[in-house]
Order: C-alpha cells, then sequence, then structure tokens
C-alpha cells in the first residue's frame, strides 16, 4: 500500500472525521503527507506557531511541557490512531504543549487551515470536537483524583489495569508500551519513586515483574488493591483515562 492509500484509509476510518463532508476529507486526504520521526525527534515546540495536526500511524508520541526549573511534565502519550494538535485553534493557533517521538514513528501531517475553515461551515465537527476537548478535561479531572487519593502503588495498578482487555478473567500479561521512566513520567513520579511503588505493588498483589512484561493470575489481584480509592467502578468506562 502506498503513502496516497494508506493515508486515505487511515483518515477515512478515524472517529475525528465522521462528521466531516466529504469534500473537505477529500482535500485533507490530497494535502495531507507522511512523515517518519526517530526516537527523540520534537515535532513541535510549545506556543510555535501552529500550521499542522497530526494522526498517529504508528508509534508513540510524547506531549509535554518544561517546567521552569527545565524538566518535562508529561502531558499525555499517544498510540495509533489519535489525533493531536487540533485544539492549538483554539489557543491563538499556537500548540498548547510540545510533541516529541518516543520511538520510531510514522506520523500524518494534515493542514490546520483546512480543518479551521470546516469547522466554520461545520457545526458538527465543531460540536465533535468540543465533545472530545469536554471527555479530555474529564479525564485530566479523573487524574487529578488519582494523585490526590491514590498512592504511588495504586496509581501504577490503575495504569496497568487500563491495558489490558478487562473482561479478561483468568491470567494475563501486561506489557508496558514504552520505557518505565516514561511511565514513571506520565503518572507524575520520579524514577526513584516509581520504581519503590512498583516494588509495594508486586508486594502487596503478588505480580510478577519480568522486564517489561507484568504477570498476573486475574484482573482481581490488582483492581481490589488499585481500585479502592478511586470513584470509578472496575471494569473502567474509559480505557483510555489513564494511558
Amino acid at each position: 500500500m502506498n503513502n496516497s492509500s494508506t493515508i486515505e484509509n487511515i483518515l477515512s476510518n478515524s472517529n475525528f472525521f465522521k462528521n466531516s463532508g466529504k469534500d473537505f476529507l477529500g482535500k485533507v486526504i490530497e494535502a495531507s503527507r507522511l512523515d517518519v520521526f526517530s526516537k527523540g525527534q520534537v515535532l513541535f515546540i510549545h506556543e510555535d506557531k501552529a500550521e499542522s495536526f497530526f494522526i498517529v500511524k504508528k508509534g508513540w508520541v510524547k506531549l509535554f511541557r518544561e517546567t521552569l526549573d527545565g524538566s518535562q511534565a508529561v502531558v499525555d502519550i499517544l498510540s495509533t490512531h489519535h489525533v493531536f494538535g487540533e485544539t492549538s485553534l483554539f489557543h491563538d493557533n499556537l500548540y498548547p504543549y510540545s510533541a516529541e517521538a518516543v520511538e520510531r514513528t510514522e506520523i500524518i501531517r494534515m493542514p490546520l487551515s483546512l480543518l479551521k475553515a470546516e469547522i466554520k461551515e461545520n457545526p458538527s465537527l465543531a460540536l465533535s470536537m468540543l465533545s472530545t476537548m469536554a471527555r479530555y478535561r474529564r479525564q485530566q479531572d479523573q487524574e487529578l483524583e488519582h494523585r490526590t487519593l491514590q498512592n504511588a502503588s495504586q496509581r501504577i495498578g490503575c495504569f496497568l489495569l487500563r491495558l489490558t482487555d478487562q473482561s479478561n478473567t483468568g491470567p494475563a500479561i501486561i506489557h508496558l508500551p514504552y520505557d518505565k521512566t516514561l511511565v514513571a513520567s506520565r503518572l507524575g513520579m520520579q524514577p526513584e519513586t516509581f520504581s519503590r511503588a512498583l516494588t509495594k505493588l508486586k508486594n502487596a498483589t503478588g505480580i510478577k515483574i519480568n522486564g517489561a512484561s507484568v504477570e498476573l493470575e486475574n484482573l482481581s489481584q490488582l483492581s481490589e488493591y488499585a481500585c479502592s480509592a478511586c470513584s470509578s467502578e472496575f471494569p473502567c468506562k474509559d480505557l483510555k483515562t489513564c494511558r
């Protein structure tokens, strides 16, 4: 499959474009291009002028903000089919965060000007975007709740649960999608805090850790421990909240 047909296939099947007009989608497909970023390569910096928005074809993208002391506060880690950069339309056409490839990553780049024009003519797309932003805000609210009410081990357990098929009642193997240092940053922890909390989680639940894999006999090992300080019930309604 060549780049043009690949882009058309991904965009045509993206939920982001389900409320857009066919003419708009055709224009976006025609004007899009596929870029490849190596690990650690920056896509854009916070408050850069926004000219494009993006969708992840393959790989992982880290969204982050730099703090006053020069460290990074990770906003989110995005995987395949996630759209990002589009909210810059609501931030004076400036990117509200920085973006960096976590590994070799393939990204579809799309002109933001086409999206801006479509929003003016298509209220359904505008409402769809606002709905997405509202869901993301609920995600942030729940993460704030977790940081307030859950201890570090419970937050790691919650993160692991969101990586599983929560209908599974038997043994499970969970593969961390990226390195432990980045997981720690995503959860708002220092690496040493993450390591201690992971050991505590292992002792409390009996999970087995083998490199980037976590093995457990059943999900109740984690859910009973991690979900005791959360307002949501297990299984979670929004599987992407902590990812």
